[in-house]
């Protein structure tokens, strides 16, 4: 073996600093030590994983910096992911009947609406709860579960059904058919991630976290709020 990587594609320079020495050293040790073909495997799972770890850092930089509209954005992309999901594993469309423009009209929903309203819940929730503590935790909870939860989702199934084209009777009547259900499988998800959250995640890190936690949510909450 010459030492050289000498086939497959040529490794990324995309790292600089801390990270471009890290990777030279591990690039140096691979390069004695495996096969030609455990070499190219391995580097290609050493790119793969500081480039992960390059894209968290690049994220938390801007959340740093931006952080209104880093969650923002956040939030609305991790909606559409969210209907992705309901059209194409619970409804089973297919590829050629998806429609687009439902998912863009979540991801709205979730850069205007969504975002926005439990971003800003959050920072107020914040702001008269002071502290980090189980109790603290607990009564936020409980506040976000008992007043807002049941305010938020009543507002996000009425709002979309008039960007779905619901007439007032109609939107009121769809509100007396799912909102029930739709808040008591809130329940059953909701309380346990919320104490976990106000307990253990920063502020501004939150709404990216309920987001994540999310996606299966955003699922039910497409499929109930498109299901006529």
């Amino acid at each position: 073996m010459n030492g050289k990587f000498t086939s497959g594609r040529p490794l990324k320079r995309w790292a600089v600093g801390e990270d471009q020495e890290h990777f030279r050293v591990c690039k140096s040790v691979l390069e004695r030590v495996l096969p030609s073909d455990l070499w190219i495997f391995s580097c290609s799972a050493l790119e793969r994983k500081m480039s992960v770890a390059g894209l968290w850092r690049s994220y938390q930089a801007l959340m740093a910096k931006k952080p209104w509209t880093v969650q923002i954005i956040t939030a609305g992309s991790l909606m559409g992911v969210g209907d992705i999901i309901s059209q194409q594993l619970i409804e089973r469309r297919g590829l050629t009947k998806h429609s687009i423009r439902r998912t863009s009209k979540m991801m709205s929903m979730g850069f205007f609406f969504v975002g926005p309203v439990i971003g800003g819940w959050y920072r107020v929730l914040d702001r008269f709860i002071i502290g980090a503590t189980k109790s603290t935790a607990l009564k936020k909870m409980l506040i976000d579960q008992g007043c807002f939860a049941p305010c938020f989702l009543g507002a996000f199934l009425g709002i979309y059904g008039t960007l779905n084209g619901l007439t007032v009777e109609e939107n009121v009547a769809k509100l007396k058919r799912d909102y029930k259900d739709a808040l008591i499988t809130n329940y059953y998800l909701w309380p346990a991630v919320q104490i976990a959250n106000f307990y253990f995640i920063p502020l501004h890190h939150r709404l990216a976290v309920v987001q994540i936690v999310a996606v299966a949510w955003n699922s039910y909450l497409s499929w109930k709020a498109n299901k006529m």
